[in-house]
């Protein structure tokens, strides 16, 4: 695997030791895959002399080694998923380090999809600011997008505005950092104009590897696969994906497989077992279960066009940058917001409408019966997802918290 090697020349040489908070495989929570390549190339750029990992303890063993520059990076997996006490052992870890920085890894549901751990969770990025250590934010999603019972942490309106209402809390909380970045223009916008946030800032997502220009459009051999890649079993679901593909067997597309990639959301367990046995009677429907990191770029490689069965959604695809960064067209849900954030970053798709197997199916056949089209879409989202690789977003990163370590 190859990793995009940093050329910074930053004019500072104070932070030299950079402590991670992520969640980061072989566990399996939520941005583990983003943790993974924020680390790795931290760990490439000259800049930077060594790397801690506070990563979250799983049953799936120990941090994932690097393939390079393993040698500048401690592990340490100290919390746990759901564990009210999170914020004060990883206080407790990130001091005891001796770090020069700290960069946060999050969304909403980094700590846990309980309330109580899940909301302490959020409250660490503040608690590290009083303790005097430099820290910075990347924060995937914020609580005022996500439709909090579509995404199953509240089960009425009630709950789900009481849910809002902590997550606003919460958000003056993710802003006492010193700084928060933000990979969508109008989130930036959003924290600047409703809660008169001056610290936050434009970080692009930025493409996880250098990867050499695809061959875009479908593959030329075997039969035509559509991917659906993610945690699945609340606001992703893909019964409407299995419902749409039956739609496209009846109207007579034989030579097509689909491939369901993933595992159940935390929210959701045994969720894609009920989905495997509800379509027993499909000799062409594939549950791959875990993709480990080195069966990533075959699974996206060998499909035709990707699919994001959602109902609702929490902020930018990680999925989607990673669709496009292996040329891959994409099928998504026709949702305003997310229909906005995706355009703004240069990635294009075929609209359904949610939740509508038949739209959905609609939406497939354009790709697979146009491979002008699926390969025009597939070069665009190339270039959307690679415009700016992640060494340059690290640089960026390092300046700020080079700066910050400055004013200390």
């Amino acid at each position: 695997m190859q990793h995009a090697k940093s050329q910074s020349t930053t004019p500072w040489t104070d932070v030299r030791r950079i402590g991670v908070i992520t969640a980061f495989p072989p566990g399996r929570n939520s941005l583990n895959e983003f943790g993974y390549h924020l680390v790795n190339h931290l760990a490439a750029s000259d800049d930077v002399d060594s790397i801690v990992i506070f990563a979250d303890k799983t049953d799936a063993g120990t941090p994932l080694e690097l393939d390079e520059n393993a040698n500048k990076v401690e592990a340490n997996a100290c919390w746990t998923f759901n564990d009210i006490t999170n914020p004060v052992r990883l206080l407790r870890a990130v001091r005891k380090a001796n770090v020069d920085a700290v960069l946060v890894n999050l969304q909403f549901a980094t700590f846990g999809d309980q309330r109580l751990p899940g909301g302490l969770g959020l409250l660490l990025p503040a608690m590290l600011r009083s303790a005097g250590i430099p820290t910075g934010v990347i924060l995937h999603n914020l609580a005022d997008n996500v439709d909090m019972q579509d995404a199953g942490f509240a089960d009425s309106k009630a709950a789900a505005w009481l849910m809002n209402t902590a997550g606003r809390m919460l958000t003056r909380a993710i802003l006492r950092a010193d700084y928060v970045a933000l990979t969508i223009p109008r989130y930036v916008e959003f924290l600047r104009d409703s809660y008169g946030a001056q610290n936050v800032i434009l970080a692009p997502h930025g493409s996880f590897e250098e990867i050499d220009e695809p061959s875009f459009g479908p593959p030329s051999d075997g039969p035509r696969k559509i991917l659906a890649f993610g945690k699945w079993g609340t606001y992703k679901t893909v019964d409407v994906l299995v419902d749409a593909f039956r739609e496209l067997i009846t109207r007579g597309y034989d030579d097509l497989e689909l491939v369901i990639a993933g595992t159940d959301s935390p929210n959701s367990v045994g969720y894609l077992a009920g989905v495997a046995a509800s379509c027993e009677d499909l000799d062409n429907v594939v549950f791959t279960g875990y993709v480990e990191e080195q069966d990533v770029a075959p699974l996206f490689l060998e499909s035709t066009v990707t699919a994001f069965p959602y109902t609702s959604t929490t902020g930018s695809s990680g999925v989607l940058h990673q669709a496009g960064s292996y040329g891959r067209s994409a099928v998504l849900p026709a949702i305003g917001d997310f229909v906005e954030v995706i355009e703004e970053e240069g990635f294009v798709g075929q609209y359904f409408e949610p939740g509508d197997a038949r739209s959905l199916a609609d939406a497939l056949a354009k790709l697979l019966d146009d491979p002008g089209l699926n390969a025009e879409h597939g070069e665009r989202n190339y270039l959307a997802a690679t415009g700016i690789p992640m060494a340059e977003v690290i640089d960026w990163h390092l300046v700020h918290l080079g700066k910050l370590q400055n004013r200390r």
